[in-house]
């Protein structure tokens, strides 16, 4: 099996992220606008805030994720590029698990280096825990784009599919937010929860990259 087809696609896919939709920098001000509004409706109260921030920006890191999703597959749909990775050597799972990769690290990274900062805005301490949870966000907004790639493979030749993506990835994201509020709660069950956010960030790296290939190979029919 040649890994060249795997590294074109990886390398493609990091060009991509920035041409003609700015990188991270629209689903970090996705993910802060979303953050910013939740004091201003709920008010000031610091117990209050406290207690429903880790909740609110893992919504948002989730919402944040979906704004880049489309453009995974699309374009290679619309120009043929699709056709070619069909036919190359390597497995389309492994195609399509390189290319969800670029993306994330072009936005789903710095969305969970982010997030640590907004937790500040939500009665977070400045600790060295902060960083811990950057690991978290990490791990989460993995398993995020790569459910969210699903999505987007069978979207791939919808025009405009921002919502036919959106209907299928924010179901599969539910686990990964349960447990990733969780173990930034300190709550009951928190100690157990990040165990729980990488099995299910395991799981989805995991199955993504073949339904993705199986969704790619139905567009391409």
């Amino acid at each position: 099996m040649s890994a060249a087809p795997i590294l074109a696609a990886f390398r493609q896919s990091l060009g991509e992220a920035w041409a003609g939709g700015a990188g991270a920098l629209l689903p970090l001000g996705f993910l802060g606008g979303a953050a910013v509004l939740v004091p201003l409706g709920i008010g000031s109260d610091g117990e209050t805030l406290k207690a429903v921030g880790p909740g609110i920006i893992w919504v948002a890191l989730a919402l944040a994720s979906l704004v880049t999703l489309e453009r995974i597959f699309q374009s290679d749909a619309e120009d043929g590029t699709l056709d070619l990775w069909l036919q190359a050597g390597a497995p389309v799972s492994a195609i399509a698990a390189a290319k969800t990769l670029a993306h994330w690290l072009s936005a789903g990274l710095p969305l969970a280096l982010f997030s640590p900062l907004l937790a500040l805005m939500f009665q977070a301490e400045a600790s060295p825990a902060l960083l811990v949870n950057a690991g978290l966000y990490a791990l989460g907004s993995l398993a995020f784009f790569f459910w969210g790639g699903v999505g987007a493979a069978l979207s791939a030749t919808v025009r405009r599919g921002g919502l036919l993506i959106s209907l299928i990835a924010l179901p599969l994201y539910v686990p990964t937010a349960i447990f990733g509020a969780l173990a930034m709660s300190g709550g009951p069950g928190s100690a157990g929860a990040p165990l729980f956010l990488a099995a299910s960030t395991l799981f989805a790296c995991a199955v993504a990259p073949y339904a993705m290939a199986a969704a790619l190979r139905l567009a391409a029919d």
